[in-house]
């Protein structure tokens, strides 16, 4: 059984000639690229000779740089105190960095081609990668002079990126004082006592950690207020009206497709709310579920899972999907594509990291032999396939806007999910939809708290600096007005903005709508395939290789989805819905 991926493909160490080679590759295509750049941003003669050009050596630098910031990337990933990554991973950001007034340079160059639609019918390569150049005249309008960009990428690297690492030094480094005997565990230990059997293990965990948030929320307080107060400064500059305005563009999504999600959604959290109360009765609480039995068992029912279990039951189950995507499935699990077991030095969680320059992917889990492993390792093989599908296109034409990105994963989730309830006893059933109908509250209802959450910080940020009591009040008020009386208001988290990584990413604010977004697109998704099973999976993979270089209601109308019609929320939440009535049933 192969247990640990296999890099070779990339490289064989960071003292490979190769590796060392091609580290002075990307040097010396950063300086042809600058000079370039330089050279032919003077005129505007032979403008379809220029952009072919253009294209070509950005397309080889990509490829270049993905190879070596994957490697570095994926071994910090499973040898965290690796100390030839962690060197490169740093090295090879502050190189790309060194391009930032470049690109600024040629975005206004580009932006200046007065005929750019006629110059870009004229050559079968500009035509592959029209959506890319139309994107660069777009993000132009926002981009600044070539030296302020430059002053830009220069200062992030030691404010924001800065105030990350040290939030991120915080929290790895905070410990909790769990019991009387002030016994002192890490906070990531602390907060997956969530997740225990034992009632008052949970409650006990839940104010431990409330309490030891006075230690560091000073520190956590002045990173998230730097980097927001970053976030709105750059946004005035580049003349967005708001942070929410520039991360809906960079998603390629309207506001008005937001704000009828929104609404679907707001006009699904009673029923949200009716089982979370329905959890808390079964748990013995009248005013609500306190917020530490969010994740707490209704049924104590083990369903174990060993990993090569696991294997067979995903690749039997894909299949009755499609060939196309069990073949996928086994190439992964089959050719060292996978690390799969924790152990001292590998980060916690799990991902899958695309490799378009050699046409794979490396998938990283924590297997603990359980249901939800499976449904984990679906998830990421999703992640994976969706990568396969994109392989025939050109390296800059693969970047999916976020709130397309967890469509695969999601829709490879439901078909594991949908076989295992099929196989699965009463208590089971129980155990499963719970686990089910939880996600689900997470990615809609908690969601939605952070997206009021994450509202109301830049609101109030753009005024001045936000203390922690200032920060937890604005996060107690988002989770009330998410949960309602689904939730017992005297057990809130106020302090929910220290840990969560995705409110500190200076570069992908509102991280949150997209979850919701590729949850319930995928749901949609998942309702067609089901009314013809014969021809959707052909169309599916189709849709998931114009991610890349399509705006996101073009992609959805491949399938004939319109994402500005609530109608089509409503449907995806219906069935949500659905579970959560059975559950509530049975």
């Amino acid at each position: 059984m192969q247990i640990k991926w296999s890099l070779k493909e990339l490289y064989h160490s960071f003292e490979d000639d190769q590796f060392r080679e091609d580290v002075k590759r990307l040097e010396t295509f950063i300086l042809k690229i600058k000079n370039w750049v330089n050279d032919n941003t003077i005129s505007h003669d032979y403008e379809k000779e220029k952009l072919e050009e253009y294209i070509t050596l950005v397309k080889e630098l990509m490829s270049i740089h993905e190879k070596l910031s994957a490697f570095a990337a994926l071994t910090l990933s499973v040898d965290s105190q690796n100390e030839a990554a962690t060197k490169y991973d740093a090295i090879l950001e502050q190189k790309m960095s060194q391009l930032a007034g470049t690109q600024a340079k040629i975005s206004s160059w580009i932006s200046k081609v007065e005929k750019l639609e006629e110059v870009i019918s004229q050559s079968d390569l500009l035509k592959d990668h029209r959506f890319y150049l139309q994107e660069i005249v777009r993000e132009q309008k926002h981009m600044l002079s070539e030296k302020e960009e430059d002053i830009v990428a220069r200062m992030q690297n030691t404010a924001s990126s800065a105030w990350v690492n040290y939030k991120n030094l915080l929290i790895a480094t905070h410990k909790v004082e769990i019991d009387r005997e002030k016994k002192e565990l890490p906070l990531t230990e602390v907060l997956n006592m969530a997740y225990d059997k034992d009632k008052e293990t949970r409650k006990k965990a839940y104010m431990a950690e409330i309490a030891s948030y006075k230690k560091i929320e000073e520190g956590t307080a002045a990173a998230l207020n730097a980097i927001k107060g970053e976030v709105l400064a750059l946004c005035e500059l580049r003349g967005y009206a708001s942070p929410l305005d520039m991360t809906l563009e960079s998603s390629r999504m309207d506001k008005e497709t937001l704000d009828v999600m929104l609404s679907a959604i707001k006009e699904s959290l009673p029923l949200f709310r009716k089982y979370l109360r329905k959890k808390a009765e079964k748990l013995g609480y009248t005013k609500g579920l306190p917020f530490y039995e969010l994740y707490a068992p209704i049924v104590q029912k083990e369903m174990p899972f060993p990993y090569e279990e696991g294997k067979a039951f995903i690749e039997k189950n894909f299949r009755t999907f499609s060939d196309s995507l069990a073949d996928f499935a086994k190439k992964a699990m089959e050719n060292e594509w996978m690390d799969i077991f924790p152990k001292e030095g590998k980060v916690g969680g799990a991902f899958c990291y695309g490799l378009h320059s050699i046409g794979e992917c490396r998938i990283m889990l924590n297997y603990g032999n359980n249901l939800s492993d499976v449904i984990t390792m679906a998830h990421e093989l999703g992640h994976g396939f969706h990568d396969q599908c994109l392989n025939a296109e050109s390296i800059l034409n693969i970047d999916s806007p976020m709130p397309l990105a967890e469509t695969a994963s999601t829709f490879c989730e439901t078909i594991v999910k949908k076989a295992a309830l099929k196989e699965a006893d009463t208590e089971e059933t129980i155990a499963i939809l719970e686990a089910e109908i939880s996600d689900y509250t997470q990615v809609i209802v908690d969601i939605y708290s952070r997206f009021l959450f994450e509202s109301e910080v830049f609101e109030n940020r753009s005024d001045g600096p936000l203390s922690p009591k200032e920060l937890n009040s604005i996060m107690l008020k988002a989770q009330k007005d998410a949960y309602g009386d689904g939730l017992d208001e005297d057990y809130l988290h106020p302090y929910m903005w220290t840990w969560k990584p995705h409110y500190y990413y200076a570069s992908s604010n509102f991280y949150n709508f997209p979850y919701a977004f590729g949850l319930l697109f995928a749901k949609g998704l998942y309702a067609k395939y089901e009314k013809d099973q014969e021809n959707f999976p052909k169309e599916y993979e189709k849709l998931l290789a114009t991610t890349g270089k399509e705006s996101i209601a073009d992609v959805a109308k491949k399938m004939g989805i319109d994402i500005r019609n609530i109608e089509f929320w409503r449907s995806s939440l219906k069935i949500i819905e659905e579970d959560i009535e059975k559950f509530l049933q049975i």
